[in-house]
């Protein structure tokens, strides 16, 4: 009986259950923990879009990482924010002239401040802590830790690259730079479908399959959309928005009347408002030929991601559509930028889904 009781005790015989439990990869449970962040991180974008529209990213002229955590919290605090804000050129130039008082500062603030506070516990408490405890206690597979300190490194670069997006426009013009937001919006995207494909190759690490590969059509798409992605953040820093309410047509035209092409070709396609926007209209169905491609390809052994990725890029065209005819409306344009973010989940999805397909 003893000898019985030693073979189904094994080698672990004698070490304390805490020990064992500590020392075991949990590649499942860190995988819910990689969505609960891919649903912390499309907030962000959404709060981020919010920001953009409302033009509330100025509001916050100082880039204060512990205390800047509080809202002003009295008379005296408030007005010395507003001051600072009525030194830029946003206030001095269009939002003074239009009588814009406190009231309508603090909405503004408002936004700026949520994303800023979003950012700060999703980089600092949602990722970084669950993180440390994961590592101290072992838990993390091996071949993990890499992958997991580049994404974490990634969000600490991006709060870098958002002050230095708000300060191109706190000193020289009245918004942010178009391309320094292009590069705010990727990079948090780019974290969001490292995070997508790392939970999923986890939660296939738990079944005891192998991790997926990025093959060369999955790349394609990724790499499509995120220029679209791209022109859609150069459209929001450049309100190339309103620059046109019809479609298919721009201005009662095809190919839109107004662009300038003064400074070349290449300064037209990084800041002229008509061309960018002209771009961003029809690059989107080159994305959705590749991403029906992709759908296709995964539609038997993967069919959720294919109904994913059809049914997020669906609703992306027909929310695009909407937001130009309406002039931009809020909630549509926000609402379309939270789908953008679903779509590239959806393809990272994907473009996983065909990884692991393939032999």
């Amino acid at each position: 009986m003893r000898n019985t009781l030693a073979l189904c005790a094994g080698p672990q015989q004698g070490k304390p259950m805490s020990s064992r439990r500590i020392s075991a990869p949990r590649p499942l449970a860190m995988a819910r923990w990689l969505w609960v962040m891919v649903a912390l991180l499309i907030a962000i974008v959404v709060v981020g879009g919010i920001t953009r529209l409302t033009e509330s990213g100025v509001s916050i002229t100082e880039w204060k990482v512990v205390s800047g955590i509080l809202p002003p919290l009295g008379e005296a605090q408030w007005q010395a924010e507003f001051a600072k804000y009525r030194q830029t050129p946003q206030f001095i130039e269009i939002n003074g002239p239009a009588g814009m008082g406190l009231a309508e500062y603090k909405q503004i603030f408002f936004w700026e401040w949520l994303h800023r506070l979003l950012a700060r516990f999703v980089v600092g408490i949602a990722f970084a802590a669950p993180l440390a405890w994961f590592w101290m206690r072992g838990q993390i597979p091996a071949g993990y830790k890499g992958r997991f300190v580049a994404l974490l490194a990634l969000g600490g670069i991006q709060g870098a690259i958002g002050w230095w997006m708000v300060k191109s426009g706190i000193a020289t013009d009245v918004r942010v730079s178009h391309l320094r937001l292009a590069v705010h919006l990727l990079l948090p995207l780019m974290i969001l479908a490292g995070c997508v494909w790392t939970a999923l190759d986890l939660k296939a690490l738990a079944r005891n399959e192998t991790a997926a590969r990025l093959t060369p059509l999955g790349l394609l798409a990724l790499a499509v959309l995120f220029v679209q992605l791209g022109l859609g953040a150069m459209v929001a820093g450049l309100r190339a928005g309103y620059v046109a309410s019809d479609w298919p047509l721009m201005t009662g035209r095809f190919f839109p009347d107004g662009i300038d092409w003064s400074d070349g070709p290449v300064h037209a396609l990084f800041y002229d408002p008509f061309l960018i926007h002209f771009l961003h209209r029809w690059w989107a169905w080159a994305v959705v030929l590749i991403l029906v491609v992709l759908a296709r390809k995964i539609r038997r052994a993967h069919r959720p991601a294919s109904i994913a990725i059809h049914s997020a890029f669906g609703t992306q065209v027909l929310l695009g559509i909407a937001t130009v005819m309406s002039g931009m409306a809020l909630p549509l344009a926000a609402a379309h930028q939270l789908v953008g973010a679903l779509t590239l989940a959806a393809a990272a999805w994907g473009a996983h889904a065909l990884g692991r397909r393939s032999p």
